[in-house]
C-alpha cells in the first residue's frame, strides 16, 4: 500500500503550467481533486487514463470537483518533454508509441491528432537532472526504498535485482519530483484527494472504482 494514503497531500511539484490557471492542492481545499498523471509517450494514458478523467470531469464538473492533468517523465525523455506536451495540449498532436498504438485502434485523426481535447488544467512535473555517476550506496538506497522485503530474497535473486536496478538507473536521467513523492508505480496513475486535502486513493492503470469514490467524497 502506498504510504502517503490517508496523509495530507503534498503540493504538486510543477515546472510549468501548459493549460489553465495555475493552482495546487493547498489552493483547492473544499474541493475533491483528481490528479491524472500521464506521459506523452504512453498509449495506455490516452486509451484509459485521460479519457476516464475527462468523463469524470464532465460527470462531476459542476460540483466541488477539480481535475488536474500532470505530465511526468521516468523514461523516453526525448519524447516525454515540454515541447511534445505543448503540441499535445495546444493541437492534440501525439507522438511515438502513443501515435502508433492509437492509430491501430482507430483512435486518431489527421494522422497524428487525438479525437478529443483535454478540457482541464495541465502542468508538467518538476524534472531534476540527476548525477549519472552511480555509487553502491545510491543503488542500495534505491533498492531498499522500492523492493519490499529485499533482504528476505536469496542471494542470487538479490544480485539479479541489483543488476537490474543498476541498468535502470543508468538510463534514469531525471527525477520526476511529484511522481516520486507520491510513490507512483507508472502511468497512467490517478491520485484522489478529499476536501480536507487528504490522499484517499492512488491507482495505477485502468480503474472503474473512481466514480463511486468521488461520489462518496463529494457527499462528505
Amino acid at each position: 500500500m502506498n504510504s502517503i494514503i490517508g496523509k495530507i497531500a503534498p503540493n504538486l511539484k510543477i515546472s510549468d503550467w501548459i493549460q489553465g490557471k495555475p493552482t495546487n492542492i493547498d489552493k483547492e481545499r473544499d474541493n475533491v481533486i483528481l490528479v491524472e498523471v500521464f506521459q506523452v509517450n504512453c498509449p495506455g494514458c490516452f486509451i484509459y487514463g485521460i479519457p476516464e478523467s475527462i468523463r469524470l470531469y464532465n460527470r462531476f464538473g459542476n460540483s466541488n470537483f477539480k481535475v488536474l492533468g500532470l505530465a511526468t517523465a521516468f523514461e523516453d525523455y526525448d519524447k516525454n518533454n515540454l515541447d511534445n506536451l505543448r503540441k499535445l495540449v495546444e493541437n492534440g498532436e501525439v507522438i511515438g508509441e502513443t501515435q502508433r498504438v492509437l492509430s491501430q485502434y482507430g483512435k486518431i485523426r489527421d494522422v497524428n491528432k487525438l479525437t478529443y481535447r483535454i478540457p482541464f488544467p495541465v502542468a508538467i512535473d518538476d524534472l531534476q537532472r540527476l548525477d549519472t555517476n552511480l555509487s553502491e550506496n545510491n543503488v542500495m538506497d534505491f533498492v531498499e526504498a522500492n523492493i519490499e522485503n529485499f533482504r528476505s530474497y536469496a542471494e542470487k535473486e538479490r544480485q539479479r535485482i541489483i543488476a537490474n536496478v543498476k541498468q535502470y538507473l543508468r538510463t534514469k536521467i531525471y527525477a520526476a519530483k511529484t511522481f516520486e513523492e507520491y510513490e507512483l508505480k507508472g502511468t497512467p496513475s490517478s491520485i484522489l484527494i478529499d476536501k480536507k486535502g487528504l490522499v484517499q486513493d492512488i491507482s495505477f492503470g485502468s480503474t472503474n472504482s473512481l466514480e463511486y469514490l468521488i461520489e462518496q467524497l463529494l457527499k462528505g
